[in-house]
């Protein structure tokens, strides 16, 4: 079995009580079967309290009327782990803020940005990401399992990263190659012509591709199709699933920050945002960081749906609500923005989006643009 992880997975490290938004509220958290029997055969003192605190009907966890989990104290630690250790967390809890995604002879382990502690780290991390691949004992069959398209969609992922990770092109222009790359490569899927995926991959690594891609953002750069192109984009997040409730008075405050003044003051907004030339780099950095997780994170599942293009539309849109984001909190600021608050920003949509299979389903539907 083949495992790969990003080269800053062991980096991260709970940082429990001392966290700014603990995973343990606001998130309703599913026990799987396994601890379920664990607990209710529980023989410790502790066990009756235990089952008391466990919906058996649901199989989770019960939350107190500010939906915290039943076993968070006052002071944010874990009661449950408190008195019986490690080896009685659920697998929720347990592997969180680890992310799996599995394939045949594969898996795949990112650290999910919805923790604050590792959108830290991968905010503050300035060195290209590598991804590391080791092996291990074990192996297992999937029936329904295309291994070529599988390698295929592996190689133009490595070919997309690689791209994305090209810091002598605008942040701007790896993205419309990527997009073009993904477009052009789902022709061929739709066609079965997998093979000719490979010439796909290879064009767009040529100086004629950068120079096409770089024509083609400065064509689109103009501020005023870019802002009702972007409002439009933004005015999508409402309509996703409601997670916490703080966060549609974030989405309509940015809003307003950033399109209430029309075109010309989303221009203006856009400008002093980019014209700090320290900020500016920074962000480039971490425009980069975020393609890079949603991108290797999900853009393997069209081994099962066939459905590349729609999973890197929505990587770019991901990234670019969290750059409108960002944004909208320097206008708030009147001209600055902290690491801290990127940070902030980052989990917070992450939360939203990515911790709800059926918001970040909807976003995949919401984006996605037919393949011509």
């Amino acid at each position: 079995m083949l495992y790969t992880i990003p080269d800053y997975y062991k980096e991260f490290a709970c940082i429990a009580d001392k966290c700014e938004d603990t995973c343990c509220a606001g998130w309703q958290i599913v026990i799987d079967k396994k601890s379920l029997n664990k607990y209710k055969c529980l023989s410790s003192k502790y066990g009756k309290t235990v089952r008391k605190k466990v919906n058996w009907f649901t199989g989770t966890f019960k939350q107190d009327k500010d939906k915290r989990c039943a076993f968070l104290n006052h002071c944010n630690l874990c009661e449950l782990y408190l008195h019986e250790g490690d080896g009685i967390l659920c697998k929720t809890c347990h592997l969180y803020p680890r992310h799996i995604e599995e394939f045949e002879g594969v898996r795949e382990i990112s650290l999910s940005i919805s923790c604050p502690e590792v959108a830290r780290i991968l905010m503050n991390k300035t060195d290209r990401v590598e991804y590391l691949t080791y092996e291990k004992e074990g192996e297992e069959e999937y029936g329904d399992f295309d291994p070529f398209l599988f390698s295929m969609l592996e190689d133009a992922r490595k070919e997309m990263l690689s791209i994305l990770q090209n810091r002598d092109l605008p942040i701007g222009v790896r993205v419309v190659l990527v997009l073009g790359m993904a477009h052009d490569i789902q022709g061929r899927i739709n066609r079965q012509e997998l093979f000719d995926c490979f010439s796909v991959m290879e064009k767009y690594k040529t100086k004629k591709a950068e120079q096409f891609a770089e024509e083609f953002y400065s064509k689109n750069r103009g501020f005023t199709k870019h802002y009702h192109f972007v409002r439009e984009q933004f005015d999508k997040l409402y309509r996703l699933e409601l997670l916490k409730e703080d966060w549609d008075a974030l989405l309509l405050e940015s809003e307003v920050l950033l399109y209430s003044k029309g075109a010309d003051g989303y221009r203006d907004a856009v400008i002093a945002f980019e014209r700090d030339k320290q900020l500016a780099s920074e962000v480039a950095i971490q425009l980069e960081q975020l393609l890079v997780y949603f991108i290797f994170t999900y853009m393997p599942g069209a081994v099962y749906d066939g459905e590349l293009y729609s999973k890197i539309q929505m990587s770019v849109y991901c990234v670019l609500m969290i750059y409108e984001l960002w944004i909208a909190r320097f206008v708030k600021n009147e001209g600055c923005l902290s690491m801290e608050e990127r940070i902030d920003l980052v989990y917070r949509f992450s939360r939203e989006v990515e911790h709800s299979d059926k918001n970040r389903n909807k976003v995949e539907e919401m984006v996605k643009r037919p393949w011509k």
